[in-house]
């Protein structure tokens, strides 16, 4: 893989988690409840895939037109995983050790939106009890094992993104005519 298509990942990368770190931090100061919408980590989903896909098609330009499947996987792949990464650590630091009240609060608005998500969508009361008693029985999300957990699943997820994103902008030296 060329110098540039990791230059170029890493650019990108680095993009997206400072993006997605300014997203943390400005929810942590205006609105720790912001962190608990549904709607807000979907957004950032959509947008960590378009970085990705972006990665990749600036990848595949500067390559003139034809990319590997390897090249263009990587490309997506380090981009993802270099944004992820800052993002974790970032919230780390802010939940962990500058803090770790931040994230008992956090805990607490995410059961209530949890719970309130469940009755909206009339669950049983008995089934929202049992919710209830599951979500105050886990341990700190925040803490770095469960971080290290939950963004090493991510990170699989976005794997097989990036192969779909990877399988459809390859473009081999033998297909151009």
């Amino acid at each position: 893989m060329e110098t540039s298509i990791k230059s170029n990942a890493l650019n990108y990368g680095l993009y997206l988690g400072i993006l997605l770190a300014l997203v943390t931090i400005s929810g942590y100061a205006l609105n720790l409840e912001l962190l608990t919408k549904w709607w807000l980590g979907l957004i950032m989903f959509v947008v960590i895939v378009v970085f990705g896909i972006i990665s990749t098609v600036k990848s595949k330009r500067l390559l003139n037109g034809i990319i590997t499947f390897k090249e263009a996987f990587s490309s997506y792949f380090i981009t993802v995983a270099i944004g992820i990464i800052i993002s974790m650590i970032i919230s780390i630091i802010i939940f962990n050790f500058i803090d770790p009240e931040a994230a008992i609060v956090l805990k607490e608005k995410t059961i209530e939106a949890s719970i309130q998500m469940m009755r909206n969508f009339n669950a049983p009361e008995e089934a929202v009890a049992n919710a209830l008693e599951q979500m105050e029985a886990q341990k700190n999300q925040f803490s770095i094992g469960p971080q290290l957990q939950s963004n090493a699943i991510f990170l699989i997820i976005q794997a097989v993104i990036g192969l779909i994103v990877a399988l459809i902008m390859k473009r081999n030296p033998e297909n151009v005519e």
